[in-house]
C-alpha cells in the first residue's frame, strides 16, 4: 500500500487585501484525520480548497508525498477526492455524462465499471442516472458528489459541510465513507458542526 503523507507550514490567505488566516501549520499521515473548524468566515472553505488544489496559498507551503516523493499539482488529481456544496455541475449533462467527463479530466477511464455503479447504488441515484443534473434536487447532487469524490479511491478525502443539503439517509451513508476513509486513508473535515468535527482525531481551529 502506498504511504500518503501531507503537511502544510505557515499556510497564509489573503483575499483582496484582507487576510483570511495565517501560519497555519500541520502535518498527517494516513491513517489519520483532521478537522478543520472555526466561525462564519474563518476560513475553514478556503483552506479545504487549498489542501485540495483547487485554490492556490497567498505564502507558506503545502506538500503531498507519496512513499517519500512530492506530488505536483496534476499527480494530486490521481490521490484527493474533494467533496463541497460550493462545487459546480454541469446541469445540462447527466448523471454519467459529468462522471465521464470528471474521469476524462483525471484520465482515470478504467475505473468506470467497477466504481461507478457501485457508488451510483450506494448514494441511491442509481436509477437517475441518465436523467439531466437539472431534475435532481439539491440533496441528490450532493450525493453525487460524493460519488465524484470516490471514484477513484483516493488517498486523501477533503469533506466542507459533509451533510449539507443531505437527509438522515444520505447521511448514514456519509458516516459509513467517513468510517472507512479513516481506517487507511486521510480524511480531512471542514465544519463548524460539533459531531462532524468528532469525526476527526486532530483539529486545526482558525
Amino acid at each position: 500500500m502506498n504511504h500518503i503523507h501531507i503537511s502544510a507550514r505557515n499556510i497564509s490567505k489573503t483575499f483582496n487585501r484582507r487576510q483570511i488566516f495565517s501560519d497555519i501549520s500541520f502535518s498527517t499521515s494516513a491513517p489519520g484525520s483532521i478537522a478543520i473548524t472555526g466561525k462564519n468566515g474563518a476560513g475553514k472553505s478556503t483552506l479545504a480548497k487549498i489542501i485540495a488544489g483547487v485554490l492556490s496559498s497567498t505564502s507558506g507551503e503545502l506538500l503531498i508525498e507519496l512513499d517519500g516523493k512530492k506530488l505536483d499539482d496534476e499527480a494530486r488529481k490521481t490521490h484527493i477526492g474533494f467533496v463541497s456544496p460550493y462545487l459546480n455541475l454541469y446541469d445540462e449533462f447527466s448523471a454519467m455524462e459529468n462522471l465521464f467527463l470528471l474521469m476524462r479530466i483525471r484520465s482515470s477511464h478504467d475505473c468506470m465499471d467497477h466504481e461507478i455503479e457501485p457508488l451510483l447504488k450506494r448514494f441511491s441515484l442509481w436509477e437517475r442516472r441518465d436523467d439531466a443534473i437539472r431534475a435532481y434536487s439539491t440533496g441528490m447532487k450532493q450525493r453525487l458528489k460524493y460519488v465524484f469524490a470516490l471514484a477513484h479511491s483516493p488517498s486523501v478525502l477533503i469533506l466542507d459541510e459533509p451533510t449539507a443539503n443531505l437527509d438522515n439517509d444520505g447521511i448514514k451513508v456519509v458516516e459509513d465513507v467517513v468510517t472507512e476513509q479513516k481506517r487507511s486513508s486521510i480524511l480531512i473535515v471542514a465544519t463548524n458542526d460539533s459531531a462532524e468535527a468528532a469525526w476527526c482525531e486532530e483539529s486545526i481551529r482558525l
